[in-house]
Formats: structure tokens, sequence, C-alpha cells
């Protein structure tokens, strides 16, 4: 007999266990199945997705350890304080970050039991409607549930005929477990994940060379600020060529040798001990035997779903990795509430165009709202206020004087439209940034604040003052 439940979630990812908790707050009867195949202690599959086990939070346990390997090596000197060369101990290093990941990934399952969700080791396949709504086949038991929540993530895009060991060619999880410090290291792609994991490895002694096929650099990014990053990350020691072709990849044990044609169109050569694949992720929908029960996908895989996550099946979800916007854990968390509140029948929403974005790098790059590029592509009046960390006592004093702050307001309105951030304490300073944009704010509102004094947000303070040439510190 299928067990039976108001609202299944076939995802434990960020998007997925976040809906999971929000939608059993509510009151409803919650299961949530979960395959990923990091088994924890008790050979379970882990909740948490790629954002907890293989993303985001090892990722940055990595960036911190080697942001201060770096500063003991050579920014403590400058400050007074002498000490011997440091050494890396990596075993020690990749040992810190999986009990951080231990420790989050158990503690979503302690949510799970704190809020009475029920956990389903297992893949989630549809099997066709039922007398009490879908039922889906979790490994060998069959659920029901009225409503069903796809938020299954995404997973890396492999180059074409390039397979992927984790221990040579490698992508983001391989990149994470490096079990010796590369000497030389070749990175295809400087996105966000390339970036990070190339400052990562740069700094505990690597020689990272990136490829990055695009003409250029963080094209996504504010122009502003991603020439800024990437004189930046040169000077720190990266090695980046634009506008590359990739040609012919051979591994082998011991190495790899990559082919490619420069932008100048001469063909070279790179040998390195490892080589990291970042080329962007593509959803999961493989397995959910989603042509089988008529759910519509896009060609690039998506599922189809309207502004309230809807699919095209009643009673069918889609959020997170798996459906249009950005690719980021906070966006499907935003999802999960939101589709948790409308089953409810209460007004869940998520703001795409409010959705902050960070690179962890150092300095942290982050954005929010539209780009100059943008703007002027859409023929929009507007307004800058950008101010360098440069002028700011608390960056000084913190010897992280890199980078600004970029405001664009309405040229008639005043209302912020896009803030871009490069320098120390970016990914918590956009908080402000985004909350003006979300409730329409404009630079004057920001500008009429008072800001703590010395902190860094007295630079968003200060750009906000520029946008109406009133600048009082620079």
């Amino acid at each position: 007999m299928s067990k039976t439940f108001d609202i299944l979630v076939i995802g434990g990812g960020p998007g997925g266990y976040v809906a999971a908790i929000r939608a059993a707050q509510l009151g409803f009867a919650v299961a949530c199945c979960e395959s990923n195949p990091y088994a924890d202690p008790k050979g379970e599959p882990r909740l948490g997705g790629t954002c907890l086990n293989v993303g985001c939070i090892p990722s940055k346990a990595l960036l911190h350890t080697s942001h201060l390997f770096e500063e003991a090596a050579h920014a403590f000197a400058g400050q007074g304080i002498e000490i011997s060369a440091p050494k890396i101990q990596v075993a020690k290093m990749l040992a810190r970050k999986n009990s951080i990941v231990e420790q989050l990934t158990g503690g979503i399952k302690g949510l799970f039991r704190k809020n009475k969700v029920t956990f389903i080791p297992g893949h989630g396949v549809f099997a066709g409607q039922g007398a009490n709504g879908w039922k889906v086949k979790v490994g060998k038991e069959e659920v029901e549930a009225k409503h069903v929540i796809v938020a299954t993530g995404s997973r890396a895009r492999h180059l074409p005929n390039l397979p992927v060991d984790n221990k040579i060619v490698c992508d983001n999880i391989g990149a994470l477990d490096f079990d010796t410090v590369p000497k030389k290291l070749i990175i295809i792609g400087a996105g966000v994940i390339g970036l990070e994991m190339g400052s990562v490895w740069r700094r505990l002694g690597s020689e990272v060379t990136i490829l990055e096929a695009l003409p250029d650099f963080l094209s996504f990014a504010d122009v502003d600020i991603a020439k800024e990053a990437q004189k930046i990350f040169v000077k720190q020691g990266l090695t980046i060529h634009t506008g590359v072709k990739i040609g012919e990849v051979k591994a082998s044990k011991k190495g790899v040798a990559v082919a490619y044609t420069g932008k100048d169109g001469k063909a070279a050569q790179l040998e390195a001990d490892r080589l990291i694949v970042s080329i962007g992720r593509i959803p999961n929908t493989e397995g959910l035997n989603a042509e089988a029960v008529g759910l519509k996908q896009n060609e690039r895989g998506q599922i189809e779903v309207d502004a309230h996550c809807k699919t095209n099946l009643p009673g069918v979800w889609a959020i997170g990795d798996v459906v249009r916007g950005p690719m980021l854990a906070h966006k499907a968390m935003e999802e999960g509430v939101q589709v948790a509140e409308l089953i409810a029948g209460q007004a869940g929403h998520t703001n795409l165009d409010a959705i902050p974005g960070v690179i962890y790098t150092t300095p942290e790059i982050t954005w929010v709202g539209k780009t100059e590029q943008e703007l002027k592509a859409a023929g929009v009046a507007y307004k800058v206020g950008k101010i360098p960390f440069l002028a700011n006592g608390r960056a000084l004093g913190m010897d992280a004087p890199e980078g600004f702050v970029k405001m664009l307001a309405d040229a008639k309105t005043d209302r912020i439209l896009g803030v871009h951030i490069i320098g120390a304490g970016a990914s918590d300073l956009i908080a402000e940034a985004t909350v003006a944009l979300e409730f329409a704010g404009a630079s004057e509102d920001l500008a009429r604040i008072c800001h703590a004094h010395p902190t860094l947000s007295e630079v968003l303070h200060e750009a906000a003052l520029a946008c109406d040439k009133r600048a009082l510190h620079f």
C-alpha cells in the first residue's frame, strides 16, 4: 500500500529541504526523497544537495583556509607580525572541510525531525496519477501526494569526449578534493567556480592558468567590475586567456595536455598535473519519467514553469536549478518557500530581478539588479555613483583597499537599478542594496540613512551620495 502525503519533494538540496520544512510548518504532511550518492556515516543519501556537499559550503571552507595561508605567507610581515614560512597540510584542510559538510548535512535531518518531515532515501520517479494525487516511485516504495515539488538541482557540464575521473580531469567535485597541491593546474572556464577554485589552489602554490571561451572576462558582470577583477587576479598570479577555442585534451595518470587556439588565432598547448572543467551546469531531469507523464521541458532541459513555479501538470511544481533563473542556492530556497506558501493559499513570491550573486574570491565580487551595459542596451537613462574602498578608513585599516562600489540609479526617478561591488566584505554589503532594490528604494534613501563609522558599509553610503554628485569623502 502506498504511503500518502499532502506534499512530496523530490530532491533534498537547498530548494527541496527548505520547501519541505516550510510546508510542514504550514501544517502539511510532507515527505522529501533524496538519492545523493554521497552517503553519510549511516549509509543513507545526504541531504543538502550540491551546495552543502560539493559546492557552496566546502568551497568556502577551502577559500577561507587558503586565504589564511596566503595572509600568513605574504601579508603578516606588513602588519609587523613575524612568523616562519607557513606550511599547508592538505589532508587536515580537507578533513576540516569534510567535518563542516557532515555537520550541516546532518543538521538538515535534525530539522526534518523537528518539523516532522518524512525523509525517504531514494530517487523519485513519476509513475502516473492515483486516487490521492501523483504516484511516485522512490526506490522500492510507492508514494502518493496531492502536490509534488521537483527540486532535483543541477550537475556540472562536461566537455564532449573527455571523461571526468575527478582525479586528473575534474569538475567541481574533484576540485574540492585534491590530495596534494598540483604544481600546475589548468581550468577551463572563468566563471564563479573556476575563479574560486583557481584562487584556492593558486594561494596554496599552484601555477594556475584559466582558459575562457568567451572573448570578454566575466561578461555577465558589470563591465567596470570585470575590468577591475581581471586586473587584480592577474596581479595575484592567475594567468587568464579569453577568447580561446579548446582543441584536443589528452589525459593520463600523470597529467593532462590541453591544445587550444588563442584569441589571436595561434595554436598553443598547455600541460599540467590536473585539469578542472568549469563550463556551467545543466539541470537534473533525467530519470524523472517526465515525458511519460507529460511534464514539459525546454530545449535546455529545464522544466517549464510560470512565475509561480507551476508546471503544466496540476499539482506539480518545480524550483531551483531545474527551472529558469540563476542557478543559486538562495534563489532555490526562496522558490521553495514561495511554492509551500502558494499551496497553502498564501501569497508566495520570488523576485528574480533582485537575486544577489557572489564570487567568493579575494576581493569578493557581488551584484544585484542591472549592469550598466544592460541599461545602455535597453535605452534606460541612468546615473552612476562609484566610490573606491581606498577612500574608506575601515578598508585601509584592514589592508583591503582594492575595489569599489558602483551604484546605478534611474536618471529621472532616482530608483536604484543595480549595485555592483568588488571589495572586502562585498558578500555581506550586498544585502543592504538588495533590500533597497526589493523595496524600490532610491539612491537618496540610502544616502539619507546613517551608517556606522568606521565600517565598510560607508562605501555603499558614499556611492549613494555620489549618484547625486555629493560624495563627502571622495
